[in-house]
């Protein structure tokens, strides 16, 4: 596993993280304690360092699962947490109260004194362009309870907003093979400033491991099958905005005239991001050690050829951009 740096002024973590989302069983499958314990076990053991997860994962279950495991970890951990998202701020109640609240959660769960990084949990975009939460979150700083703070956000407008303030560490984004803007609006910025980047959605909530087809069928609480038009949350954050039947079109094109014949979708998908200078970490969920396993292993395949790269861009701007839904 290689490391790079989160952002100019953070730390060093593994390429590859472990997205914690799944752990709070929030959709989907049910993951039980024993299979949550298993994965961030064989996470370690792959050489991955970092961990993401929120305060609303399973109502602090992911965090709290991930606090049991550290205890018993004798490998440096990095975990970045999150705050804004739970239903005492979002959409309209955020104050320096409710943040300090949710931090002190946040440090019980995961049974440390100080939070390596707290990213705000895609908040609206006016309290961004107000200000006010960076000042809290620096005040907290000062305090000793968080070490660095970021933001995860929906919109290239929202990346700008907040690599306005001083102290931000890094921004949580949604990038992969079906939304490229970011290379070219958001990116050179990020670098220019020392802002780190980590990659969320790298597989299109799994669109892009060229598993499912016309007949795959979801639980009813899973997100791909209640958000997929944006009916509960951003559409961006369910297989990025795509309808779901166009982009196993777009799979089905890189399968037959651009994959290379000794990688598979997942592993083009991944090594695709992190051919990317600007990335720090990309995040892809598990809800197996299997899957652990295969995405640890995309950071020792080597860069994709230039050949591959402009394949996909020119798909990207030919066909795919067109048919992208919701904020970007």
């Amino acid at each position: 596993m290689k490391n790079r740096k989160l952002g100019v002024n953070g730390f060093n973590i593994s390429e590859v993280g472990l997205g914690c989302w799944q752990l709070g069983a929030d959709w989907g499958k049910d993951i039980s304690n024993e299979t949550a314990l298993n994965i961030l076990n064989e996470s370690v053991k792959n050489g991955i360092t970092f961990f993401d997860t929120a305060d609303v994962y399973g109502n602090g279950k992911s965090e709290t699962v991930i606090g049991e495991f550290l205890k018993t970890c004798d490998v440096s951990i990095r975990v970045a947490t999150k705050f804004g998202r739970a239903g005492d701020a979002y959409p309209d109640k955020y104050s320096k109260d409710v943040l300090r609240k949710s931090v002190e959660g946040s440090l019980q769960r995961l049974g440390v004194e100080s939070l390596d990084l707290l990213q705000l949990h895609c908040i609206p975009t006016h309290y961004l362009k107000e200000g006010r939460i960076f000042d809290w979150l620096r005040d907290l700083q000062q305090e000793g309870l968080i070490k660095h703070f970021g933001a995860s956000v929906e919109t290239v407008e929202e990346g700008l907003i907040c690599m306005q303030q001083e102290g931000l560490l890094s921004l949580q984004v949604i990038f992969n093979v079906f939304r490229q803007k970011l290379v070219t609006e958001l990116f050179p910025q990020a670098e220019a400033k020392g802002v780190g980047i980590i990659v969320r959605l790298p597989l299109a909530s799994g669109l892009l491991s060229g598993k499912f087809d016309k007949n795959t069928r979801f639980p009813e609480n899973d997100h791909r099958n209640y958000n997929r038009n944006g009916d509960v949350f951003n559409v961006g954050e369910t297989f990025a905005g795509l309808p779901f039947e166009k982009g196993l079109e777009f799979v089905d094109t890189i399968k037959n005239s651009i994959l290379p014949d000794n990688l598979t979708m997942v592993q083009l998908a991944l090594r695709w991001i992190l051919d990317h200078q600007a990335v720090s970490c990309i995040i892809p969920g598990a809800s197996s050690t299997k899957q652990v396993i295969s995405n640890a292993e995309v950071s020792n395949i080597k860069a994709l050829s230039p050949e591959t790269h402009l394949a996909l861009a020119q798909l990207y701007k030919s066909e795919i951009h067109d048919s992208i839904r919701g904020g970007y």
